[in-house]
């Protein structure tokens, strides 16, 4: 065969492999999309409905405030806003267009250029571009799909994109994926993260800021411009300069957005003050109603409580703990030896090493490396601790108190923290609870000596013994059944009842007296017989429907009289506040109003009133001075804001609170069997165990002392017509709090200094002897309440 030939026939064998190659690849190309939509449509009737999408719920922390508007507590850490594609800027369309889908507007769920660009990625390991899927496939990643890289679920995000794309607008789309997206810190959409990282709306935004949101998708973690800021800054600037490539702003817009620094203003609130107790307390009651959700509900709850009573009580009962530790001699140092993480300051109890001991000083280190001196006279008070009972002599020299190495604690004795004082964080643990009785109000609640080291509220958990502050509820169930006066005598003989002797504190009998005085000087056997008088059953009911003490907790015996039962300083409180009001049962409460995050109402308290005529007859005064309030404090948030003055998003309320027409609270003690009751616990301040309490100056305040066999509990419970406070001292595990430390000793000093701060400027009154309730029909009497 010639060569001729044999080029010719080469050629053509050639030609019709080409041809058959070319053939094939035509199959190949029309078999993908054949085979794809094949496979689609038999997937069809598994895939979702679109149309059934439920965009992003709102989700924003739960915010806690005083009466006085001071932030205290805020829980929760997702932040979700939801936005109309209208309230989206062009500009915020732009940078996610030129960060993650530059054709989202062209084509039809997939975007092969959006592949090839993705492949150019990884060759390149330039991470600062966008990926391959389309804002279409990650609208159905994260509404329909898991995270889980498989072949799988990559085929079926294709189908699911393209069954959006068929079934709703682009602006649709956009919507959904701007709204869902999780761009770091918590945040999910574009509102959220504007409002977290810049404490702005999307319209207040900058090209730069809008840029730098966009850039968070690829990676939250790895762009967070809070955690890698220059990461942050690269991605940024990248996407700005493809928004200009794409022909979406201007060059000097570009070079404006470049230049531009991170500027973070982060939304997360600073409280105002840490008032954890009261926090707590509201936080629990409201995911109790309406369960863990409202976490994130981005409610402003305004509580009961006013900063400053708040404040009164926290410094009253601590410095209440701190002088019965000391009181009782130094316990020691806290460690012989050991490291000082982890160990927390507690009330400016602060923990340090001793680094150097001298005869009349020591050096120690704090956990701040800062090394201090104590000198002697800050040492000098310090005695030796035995027992609750058993107090030592002082020491004569530092070296007999610590030692190199020692672990102790110190507490300043000046704001400038230039001199310092040997301290113990106390052992010994207390309560205080105040109410207004007029209707419920919590006034202040502190549950220990401090939050961070035990969160158990004993103020409204702690049942402990109530000692001989229940006898005031004995004298009120005589009372009530018409045989006694307060002036009536009573026998303080000695008793037996079976084999049960109880016995005067004293250990002696003094022969008959009256009520009144029996009261004031807290006799036991009086108590007893008046009990026994009245009746157990009925005695222990009427118990429960002045303040809530449990059946349960109540032994049918007549032990009961002399505080043989458990409760808590909270239900004690709500007694007494019937006692207090005219003998009206109220409910303790402690939110007032609840705010959505918008700042309108959604929910107003609106407590049974002892008096409600009284409150009625003052309810147009009342809503004027609140009006007044609140366009004071209207005027003032415009005025900073006027200024420059960042307000974040504090509770700003839109309308003015307004309290509607009250309801009575039911009686349960008739009108003069409260004013009598109230006249003895007078004279219980004026003359009788209660007279420490004369310290305040005021004749317009009763109370009752109580202390439990051996000491183990100390309480004072004590009474203004306009607030009621109980105060405990204990241990956690009940012991001793030693000989002396009687109610009257322990507890109510407390109660003093901190009604001192609550009746400051307050007008005297009494307790009322008229029935100024008694035209409401819910005033009958019942006596069976349950709590």
């Amino acid at each position: 065969m010639s060569n001729q030939s044999f080029s010719a026939s080469f050629f053509a064998i050639l030609a019709k492999l080409i041809l058959a190659i070319l053939a094939l690849f035509a199959i190949l190309l029309l078999a993908f999309p054949i085979g794809f939509y094949g496979m689609a449509m038999y997937l069809e009737p598994t895939l979702p409905d679109v149309k059934k999408i439920d965009n992003t719920k709102f989700e924003m922390p739960l915010q806690i405030y005083t009466a006085d508007n001071k932030l205290i507590g805020q829980y929760g850490n997702r932040y979700s806003m939801p936005v109309r594609f209208e309230e989206i800027p062009k500009p915020m369309i732009s940078a996610f267009l030129a960060a993650e889908d530059d054709t989202f507007f062209e084509h039809s769920g997939i975007s092969v250029k959006g592949m090839g660009r993705a492949i150019t990625e990884v060759l390149t390991d330039n991470d600062t571009q966008t990926g391959g899927s389309t804002i279409t496939m990650q609208v159905a990643k994260n509404y329909f799909l898991s995270s889980e890289r498989t072949i799988s679920r990559k085929l079926t995000e294709l189908f699911i994109a393209r069954k959006i794309e068929s079934e709703l607008s682009k602006n649709e789309i956009l919507t959904l994926y701007v709204n869902k997206i999780y761009l770091g810190e918590g945040t999910y959409g574009i509102q959220a993260a504007a409002r977290r990282y810049y404490s702005k709306t999307l319209d207040q935004l900058t090209i730069a800021q809008m840029a730098m949101i966009a850039g968070l998708p690829k990676a939250p973690s790895a762009y967070n411009p809070v955690i890698n800021p220059d990461r942050a800054m690269e991605r940024r600037n990248w996407i700005i300069g493809r928004m200009f490539e794409e022909g979406f702003i201007s060059a000097a817009e570009r070079d404006a957005a470049i230049n531009e620094p991170i500027d973070l203003n982060l939304y997360q609130e600073k409280l105002d003050l840490n008032l954890p107790y009261i926090a707590e307390m509201a936080r629990s009651s409201l995911v109790e109603r309406f369960g863990e959700a409202v976490m994130d509900s981005g409610w402003r709850v305004q509580t009961t409580v006013s900063s400053s009573s708040q404040l009164a009580a926290d410094q009253a009962l601590v410095g209440g703990l701190r002088s019965y530790d000391r009181r009782h001699g130094w316990r020691g140092v806290e460690a012989e030896s050991g490291s000082l993480d982890g160990r927390k300051n507690f009330d400016n109890i602060y923990p340090a090493k001793v680094t150097k001991v001298n005869n009349n000083s020591f050096e120690a280190q704090l956990q701040s490396g800062e090394t201090v001196t104590i000198g002697w006279s800050g040492m000098s008070w310090a005695r030796r601790y035995y027992s609750a009972n058993r107090v030592g002599g002082g020491y004569s020299n530092a070296n007999q108190m610590v030692k190199v190495g020692n672990i102790v604690r110190i507490s300043p004795l000046n704001e400038a923290k230039t001199a310092w004082k040997m301290e113990s964080i106390p052992k010994v643990q207390g309560a205080l609870v105040s109410l207004d009785p007029t209707n419920g109000a919590l006034r202040a609640v502190v549950g220990g000596f401090h939050f961070n080291q035990s969160k158990f509220n004993r103020a409204i958990q702690g049942y402990r013994q109530p000692g001989s502050i229940i006898k005031p509820f004995v004298y009120a169930a005589a009372l009530e059944t018409g045989k006694y006066t307060p002036d009536s005598m009573v026998s303080d003989a000695a008793i037996r009842i079976g084999s049960w002797r109880p016995k005067n504190a004293d250990g002696r009998y003094t022969g008959n007296m009256t009520l009144r005085r029996a009261l004031a000087l807290s006799r036991n056997t009086p108590a007893i017989r008046l009990m026994r008088s009245a009746g157990i059953d009925e005695t222990r009911s009427l118990m429960n429907a002045m303040g809530g003490l449990e059946m349960e907790r109540m032994p049918p015996t007549l032990a009961v009289a002399l505080g043989a039962a458990e409760a808590t300083p909270l239900q004690m409180a709500t007694g007494f506040a019937t006692i207090a009001n005219g003998g009206h049962r109220v409910q303790p409460y402690i939110i007032e109003r609840i705010y959505d995050f918008y700042s309108n109402t959604i929910y107003q308290a609106n407590p049974v009133q002892a008096c409600a005529v009284c409150f009625n007859d003052q309810l147009q005064t009342t809503n004027a001075k609140l009006l007044e309030t609140f366009e004071a404090n209207k005027a003032k948030q415009e005025t900073l804001a006027a200024a420059g003055t960042p307000q974040g998003d504090r509770l700003q309320p839109k309308t003015a609170p307004q309290y509607s027409t009250a309801t009575q609270a039911p009686r349960v003690l008739s009108q003069e069997t409260s004013y009598n009751v109230s006249n003895m616990m007078r004279e219980v301040i004026t003359s009788g165990t209660g007279r420490r309490a004369r310290a305040l100056g005021r004749g317009d305040v009763g109370g009752k002392t109580g202390t439990t066999n051996l000491a183990k509990d100390a309480w004072f419970a004590g009474f203004h017509p306009t607030n009621v406070a109980v105060v405990w001292v204990g241990f956690d595990t009940p012991s001793p709090l030693g000989a002396k430390e009687y109610g009257g000793f322990a507890a109510l000093p407390i109660w003093v200094n901190f009604m001192r701060q609550e009746l400051k400027g307050t007008p005297s009154q009494w307790v009322s002897k008229e029935d100024r309730s008694k035209a409401i029909k819910a005033t009958q009497r019942v006596v069976n309440l349950t709590d």
